[in-house]
């Protein structure tokens, strides 16, 4: 039986040359995002913002629900997979970081896609809820701060369509989930929300050894 691969600098380099298709404008967001303070960190892979067109587009989905916008490159990457007429709304808690995406978004013409919503993600997910009803969105991205993940999916399970498919990014954050002196707020609420999907017979999942990981839970009833 095979075993996981070690993926040393050159395989991922021959992985992104073999695989991503990148343009200019996505290329562009991600050196302004790297030059900023932990953005480099904090942003997504170019072979993660792929995947997740790809899964937009898989899903069929038109309307998208993004927890987390920082600069908006995984925002672009979905709202670019999206029909004319698809929806993106994504939250954050400031202002400052999707500003520096909006630019990106209108050069390349799906501005008109996307909405921001800036405020404490727990409230504006009750928000949404109230104004939208249960089951108004085809997929989900989770990717903001950590210690609130488990609230967060729950509360887009109950956003999301049976048959609709949430993805979680950050779930093996960093190697620390398996480090027995992690015991930071963040590390513990990621290890909650994996084990919470290990037992949730509510969807099928899949954990991505890939970036920082990434699960994939499908909503059942479809």
């Amino acid at each position: 039986m095979a075993t996981q691969i070690n993926a040393t600098s050159d395989l991922l380099s021959y992985v992104r040359n073999i695989s991503v298709r990148d343009d200019d404008i996505l290329a562009e967001l991600r050196r302004e995002t790297a030059a900023l303070p932990a953005g480099e960190a904090m942003q997504v892979m170019a072979e993660e913002g792929q995947l997740l067109g790809l899964l937009v587009g898989l899903v069929k989905a038109k309307s998208v629900l993004e927890i987390g916008t920082f600069t908006g490159y995984s925002t672009l990457c979905m709202a670019r997979a999206l029909p004319a007429d698809g929806r993106l709304v994504t939250l954050d808690i400031s202002e400052k970081w999707p500003a520096i995406g909006a630019d990106y978004w209108k050069r390349a013409g799906v501005s008109d896609r996307i909405e921001v919503r800036v405020g404490t993600a727990v409230e504006t997910l009750g928000k949404l809820l109230a104004e939208k009803g249960a089951e108004s969105f085809d997929l989900v991205f989770i990717d903001a701060d950590k210690v609130n993940y488990p609230a967060y999916y729950e509360a887009s399970l109950a956003l999301l369509r049976p048959g609709g498919l949430i993805i979680v990014d950050n779930t093996l954050f960093f190697g620390r989930v398996t480090d027995p002196d992690a015991q930071d707020a963040d590390t513990q609420g990621v290890r909650e929300l994996n084990t919470l999907l290990h037992a949730d017979d509510r969807v099928e999942i899949s954990m991505l050894v890939m970036a920082d990981g990434i699960t994939l839970a499908h909503k059942k009833g479809v």
